[in-house]
């Protein structure tokens, strides 16, 4: 093992802030071709291959959430880093869950008694009345050289977001996806985002919207890089 930090893997060029495979494998498949020369498969990698820390969530949007943790994995590791912050904003609620989507009925994680708190609230809501949007924010960290310390100072930082606009449904359709995906139908589709394959999904998802909007920033990071 070799690398920017001690812990990181030989090759290891960008971490992604998340434990999940799913969104690692996008990056890189965004990734491939972006580059010359770049094995994606070696070169993102995810916090758990660094030992990166677990980071609180307390900002107040996506946007805090997302640089939060894309600061925290680049300081840690002297590694590019990019994190996201996603949830649903439902516009008779006034954009929550938002923040709180993940732990809306209490309980961090727990999707199926969030959908269901979500429908109960939303019981007497007319068709009409139920848009709704998932929205992602992608942050980009690039960390300095370590100072004298081993400290590696933040000096770029960008910011995209995306988003995926649909309507509420009354009960859970499909088995893919996680989270609210089974209640969402998008715009222009006759499906719930949980009936959509995964490269469907992805074309039209608000991650895949702000991962490929923040892609030429992140490209640029890593030709400045050796």
């Amino acid at each position: 093992m070799s690398g920017a930090a001690t812990g990181v893997p030989e090759g290891a060029r960008v971490v992604l802030a998340t434990h999940n495979a799913g969104k690692v494998r996008e990056l890189r498949q965004l990734l491939e071709g972006a580059v010359p020369g770049l094995d994606a498969s070696v070169a993102v990698v995810d916090a758990g291959a660094v030992g990166a820390p677990d980071i609180v969530e307390d900002g107040v949007t996506f946007a805090e959430n997302a640089l939060k943790k894309a600061r925290a994995v680049a300081a840690h590791t002297g590694l590019i880093a990019v994190a996201d912050d996603s949830g649903l904003a439902v516009d008779v609620l006034h954009g929550a869950p938002g923040i709180f989507s993940a732990r809306w009925a209490g309980r961090h994680g727990d999707d199926r008694a969030n959908l269901e708190l979500l429908l109960a609230q939303l019981a007497d809501v007319p068709d009409a009345h139920r848009g709704a949007e998932f929205v992602c924010a992608a942050a980009l960290a690039v960390p300095s050289t370590a100072d004298a310390r081993g400290t590696h100072a933040i000096h770029v930082e960008h910011v995209e977001h995306g988003r995926l606009r649909g309507t509420l449904l009354r009960a859970p359709v499909g088995d893919g996806g996680f989270g609210y995906d089974p209640i969402l139908r998008p715009d222009g589709r006759e499906e719930s985002t949980a009936q959509l394959s995964a490269a469907d999904k992805n074309a039209i998802s608000h991650r895949g919207h702000a991962f490929r909007a923040l892609l030429p920033y992140l490209v640029d990071a890593l030709d400045a890089r050796p």
